[in-house]
């Protein structure tokens, strides 16, 4: 069947209809979309290709923030960890903690200076005694036996003198109208002079005697506090004169004030003057202070020890403190201008010399050579290489170098909190 079977079965067909505009525009004969259906297309792919980027982004950007995160986390662990000090600002005093041995302002053994028997002792042990008193009596009736010979020597020596002087005086007169000779007149006043010399002599041996007496009574010889007695009544006194061994018989210490003596340093013996206080701490009384002052020093370092010997000495009209005790000796050693403490976990000590390890603002390292001062125990002062304020590395690693980069943590609280 061939294509116009159709038209030939619809009948006549009448004379074409006049072609419109449209399609005299278009002559194949389609029609286009019109203009407001075509700008929301564009809108629609706009907005589509929008959300695919918005899309991107949002999947994009967080991956990305996570991966700087990261690498951040990486790099900063890969840094080692260290905890920072500031060097603390020091007054112009510092305290300085020394051990020191008390000892009494006078102490003295007490021995006997004649021989015989203890008659009677007056002091005990532990007693506080004057200046002047009596503390024992010895018996020593020898001694009393050769001062009566002494006497009677003495008055026999002086009578003969006074007679020889009597026979020279009658000589010169007599000299005088040549009744004597000048030999005769010498003799006598030569006899004179002799026995007026053992006169003297016999003077003087009574007085040694008379001495020894005295020593048969023994005295304080200041005010202090016995803190030993040797003997007991009925004893042999020795005095050691006779090739014998003299024994101790009181030992007296004077406690109203007390010495201390220690051993200062020699980096703080410029500092060690007469007038730096002091005080005194025992572990047998906590919490309390005894003052007292620096009074003298040796003005010169021991080569042995290279240290001053200082003298503290202590009030002690309480008699709180003991003659002999162990003490902490706490001086105020003044060190002029105020100075850097640093603590000497933060040293560094190199064959080159004694460092610090600073933290530049950009947590760089540096090692910084500095002269240290006072050494304070847990504290070091430095004289100089330091500025106030700057960041110091606590307990450096042994491996940190010159220029390395570190990570600054917090320090950690003790006691595990």
């Amino acid at each position: 069947m061939s294509q116009l079977e159709p038209a030939e079965r619809a009948g006549p067909a009448g004379p074409p209809a006049p072609a419109g505009p449209a399609e005299a525009a278009d002559p194949a004969g389609a029609k286009g979309p019109p203009p407001l259906a075509r700008s929301r297309g564009a809108l629609l792919v706009a907005a589509g290709a929008l959300a695919a980027v918005a899309l991107a982004v949002a999947g994009i950007v967080p991956r990305m923030r996570v991966e700087t995160a990261l690498a951040t986390q990486a790099r900063e662990g890969s840094l080692p960890a260290v905890q920072a000090v500031v060097p603390r600002q020091g007054g112009a005093a510092e305290e300085v903690v020394l051990p020191g041995n008390i000892q009494a302002f006078a102490d003295a053994p007490i021995f006997a200076r004649t021989s015989g028997y203890l008659r009677r002792w007056y002091a005990d042990l532990g007693a506080r005694v004057k200046q002047g008193q009596l503390l024992a009596e010895i018996e020593s009736p020898e001694i009393d036996r050769q001062l009566d010979q002494g006497r009677a020597d003495l008055a026999t020596a002086t009578a003969n003198a006074e007679l020889a002087g009597t026979l020279a005086a009658r000589y010169l007169e007599l000299r005088k109208t040549d009744s004597v000779s000048q030999q005769d007149l010498d003799n006598a006043q030569g006899d004179a002079k002799a026995k007026r010399a053992m006169a003297s002599s016999a003077q003087a041996n009574v007085k040694r005697l008379e001495q020894l007496q005295s020593f048969e009574k023994i005295y304080a010889p200041f005010e202090g506090v016995v803190t030993a007695r040797n003997t007991d009544v009925g004893q042999l006194i020795d005095s050691g004169s006779a090739a014998g061994s003299a024994r101790e018989l009181f030992h007296l210490a004077a406690i109203r004030t007390l010495r201390v003596y220690v051993n200062v340093p020699q980096v703080y013996s410029r500092a060690a003057r007469p007038g730096v206080s002091a005080y005194l701490t025992l572990a047998e009384a906590p919490g309390k202070r005894f003052p007292g002052t620096l009074v003298r020093n040796a003005n010169a370092i021991d080569a042995a020890s290279r240290t001053l010997r200082a003298e503290v000495d202590v009030d002690n009209r309480g008699g709180e403190l003991l003659p002999g005790a162990y003490a902490q000796v706490h001086l105020a050693l003044g060190g002029g201008a105020p100075t850097l403490m640093v603590p000497v976990s933060a040293l560094v000590f190199q064959a080159a010399g004694l460092r610090v390890a600073t933290i530049d603002e950009r947590s760089r390292v540096h090692l910084v050579p500095i002269t240290p001062g006072r050494d304070f125990g847990k504290e070091l002062e430095v004289v100089s290489g330091l500025l106030p304020g700057q960041r110091l590395v606590d307990n450096p690693p042994d491996s940190l170098v010159e220029g390395q980069e570190v990570r600054v943590v917090p320090a950690r609280r003790r006691g595990g909190s």
